[in-house]
């Protein structure tokens, strides 16, 4: 919505507005494209010029709505989903964005899940098994294995240590 409005203000027609995305449904001026930029800037949002940061974002953006806000993500392996939904070769997308941020994609997926499972520990509406499978983990072993490994803590000590600090913060 920031964006809309900033584009409306200028006088910009545009065309979809995505996540990290906007299709401008003209060419811009200089001078729009530095006013744009300011607006931007003023509103805490970035105008990306270089291709390849754009691409980043949008491997990012492609992670983010994977592991926290799609419900029906086919079970195919990552690289497959992410090669497809951003039309490149998925060796490509690995390689510019692991020398752009210093970790691999799969790194990047995984730390995104850890913080979804987390997010399930804490409201508790979930068992272990049904996180492990709406996160498409082979098993909830794997699961806890890389719970651990991130964390170094297991899943329910996690929990345990959450629910603890809750009921003290009640208790004050």
């Amino acid at each position: 919505m920031v964006v809309q409005a900033k584009l409306d203000g200028l006088g910009l027609h545009y065309g979809r507005i995505e996540l990290g995305e906007v299709e401008i449904l003209e060419t811009i001026s200089l001078r729009q494209r530095s006013q744009l930029k300011i607006a931007l800037l003023n509103s805490g949002l970035e105008l990306m010029d270089d291709k390849k940061a754009v691409l980043i974002e949008r491997i990012k953006n492609t992670v983010v709505e994977m592991v926290h806000y799609s419900e029906d993500i086919p079970k195919v392996k990552n690289s497959e989903y992410i090669g497809e939904r951003l039309n490149h070769d998925y060796t490509y997308l690995a390689n510019i964005f692991s020398e752009a941020t210093g970790i691999t994609i799969e790194q990047y997926i995984i730390s995104h899940k850890i913080e979804r499972v987390k997010e399930f520990l804490l409201y508790g509406e979930l068992n272990l098994t049904e996180i492990s499978y709406k996160l498409h983990y082979s098993s909830v072993a794997h699961l806890s294995a890389q719970f651990k490994k991130v964390t170094g803590l297991t899943p329910t000590r996690y929990k345990q240590l959450k629910t603890q600090k809750r009921r003290m913060l009640e208790d004050v």
